[in-house]
């Protein structure tokens, strides 16, 4: 039977968004309502006719509400089926009546953890009755409608009105592919919480969920198919920015911007604005100014030409002057902590421009784990959040670096992190001013990057390129000398890499030999 009439309704909400309304609509339709505790309240102090389902059950909600909904009264009336003589047969015996709309949506432990709650608090949110009757619903989604969304209430209103109150196979389909992604969903925050909870690195198992945020056009290119999805942790970025303005992003942009943001993240704004330009996930301008203004510039005149159709990161809200300058080319997107209206105003004009605004920046040191598909599996592994303290710097050469060219330094070793490898980047003055990433040989990377720099000495009238008294970060060991001499040839005074390689002895020589500082850090920053 593809239509089933919706007589007998159980909702046990703890988001009781819309709840009053459902209600309504559902007992105006003739549906009688059961519920159980803080929702049976809410809908019985809006002038609703509601029965308790310990009364249906006969036992009392008990052990602090752990139990009231595990009962075959319940179980029975979600998981009989309607066509078959002999679950009809017990319904009778056993006075069990059918329930067709099932209505719930779990306790929030996702939200729980990321308010920081403690263990007993996590344990506590766990939900045990109501993924048991979100499963047994779905699992007999034939005759039974299962509704796990706020989002899906009108949705079902709408259904209900279209078939004489009753529902179709296809719509109930649907219902339960969403009811178990969210009971799927459900378990896998559980089970990744409780793996940190207990320290456990590399638990046997894993799960991994998210909850649709949009579909996209396509993917990488047009002939793939693509869509995004949120993973619930609420970290500041493109899936809980504000979009206020051009159209959708596609799936490139996301990719894009987060790579951006992420970026951008690493420059707290205390110590003053940022921006990063970002093109294929690889900066192409990054730097710091005394005011937004002065940090946008800065970037873009790295490389200028990148920069046409790329992604613009903020650490600070955005000001109308700053906007000013970003509109002046055509750039994708604009993502910041925030602004100004005046500066909303100036993108208004600019329709193909995408701007969005977050509550805050990523924390660049929090605890996250990373995921790749591989052929039949999944890589997954910490974050790269790895930070070296300046007083663990160690200067390897007989030159040291001044005060100056160790902030450039540190910044230079910032941005390396978020450069697909081999990276090496060219600082100078608190702003990149050569990138070269993703190259099969560091010394290709070293030529890129001072390439770009001299491309962009002669586009601005420069009489000699800004590599000259740079500082260069490489995320990974030299190998030999040769990348690190490229450097030096490119005007490079000062030198950051991870060290750690059997020739070490010989590039610390070279380095001497060329008059150039250079500071082990101890720690590698690969991005495949």
């Amino acid at each position: 039977m593809t239509l089933q009439p919706i007589r007998r309704a159980l909702l046990s909400v703890s988001d009781k968004t819309g709840l009053i309304d459902l209600g309504r609509a559902l007992a105006d339709r003739g549906v009688v309502l059961l519920s159980t505790g803080g929702t049976a309240k809410a809908l019985r102090d809006a002038g609703l006719d509601v029965t308790d389902v310990a009364e249906v059950t006969g036992f009392p909600e008990m052990m602090d509400g752990r139990v009231k909904t595990l009962h075959p009264m319940v179980h029975g009336g979600l998981l009989a089926l309607r066509d078959d003589a002999g679950h009809v047969k017990a319904m009778e015996d056993h006075g069990i009546a059918p329930i067709d709309l099932l209505v719930v949506n779990l306790y929030p432990f996702e939200e729980t953890v990321s308010q920081g709650g403690d263990y007993a608090d996590c344990i506590e949110n766990i939900d045990i009755g109501g993924p048991a009757m979100i499963r047994a619903a779905a699992k007999n989604h034939a005759f039974v409608s299962t509704v796990v969304d706020v989002a899906d209430y009108d949705v079902l209103l709408a259904e209900l009105d279209a078939n004489d109150g009753q529902t179709t196979l296809a719509f109930r389909q649907r219902l339960a592919q969403t009811a178990y992604a969210r009971t799927g969903a459900y378990d896998a925050a559980v089970s990744t919480w409780m793996a940190g909870a207990i320290d456990l690195a590399t638990p046997r198992r894993r799960a991994f969920a998210g909850e649709l945020r949009q579909e996209l056009r396509y993917g990488e290119n047009p002939h793939q198919t693509a869509s995004f999805y949120a993973d619930g942790t609420g970290r500041p970025g493109v899936a809980t920015a504000e979009q206020h303005q051009g159209k959708a992003l596609s799936y490139n942009n996301i990719n894009d911007t987060d790579a951006a943001f992420e970026l951008v993240a690493e420059f707290d704004p205390a110590e003053g604005p940022a921006v990063a330009i970002i093109k294929h996930a690889n900066p192409c301008g990054v730097a710091r100014g005394a005011t937004l203004l002065e940090a946008y510039r800065k970037a873009f005149d790295c490389d200028r030409t990148s920069a046409f159709g790329g992604i613009v990161a903020l650490n600070t809200a955005l000001d109308e002057e700053t906007a000013q300058a970003i509109v002046e080319i055509f750039t994708e997107v604009v993502i910041a902590p925030g602004a100004s209206d005046a500066a909303k105003a100036v993108f208004a004009a600019k329709k193909n421009l995408r701007l969005l605004t977050t509550d805050s920046l990523p924390d660049p040191k929090a605890a996250q784990l990373t995921y790749r598909q591989v052929a039949g599996g999944m890589l997954v592994q910490d974050k790269d959040t790895g930070h070296v303290p300046a007083d663990d710097l160690r200067v390897v050469t007989k030159v040291q670096p001044t005060d100056a060219q160790m902030a450039d330094l540190q910044f230079a070793w910032k941005v390396a992190k978020h450069v697909k490898s081999n990276a090496i980047v060219y600082v100078k003055d608190g702003a990149t001013v050569g990138v070269g990433a993703g190259q099969m040989s560091r010394l290709d990377s070293a030529l890129i990057a001072a390439k770009k720099s001299e491309r962009m000495a002669e586009a601005m009238g420069l009489d000699k390129p800004l590599t000259i008294g740079s500082a260069v970060a490489s995320d990974a060991f030299f190998p030999f000398a040769d990348g690190l001499m490229e450097a030096a040839a490119a005007g490079a005074t000062c030198v950051i890499q991870p060290g750690g390689s059997m020739r070490d002895n010989e590039v610390i020589a070279a380095a001497d030999d060329a008059g150039i500082a250079m500071v082990f850090t101890g720690m590698r920053h690969f991005r495949h």
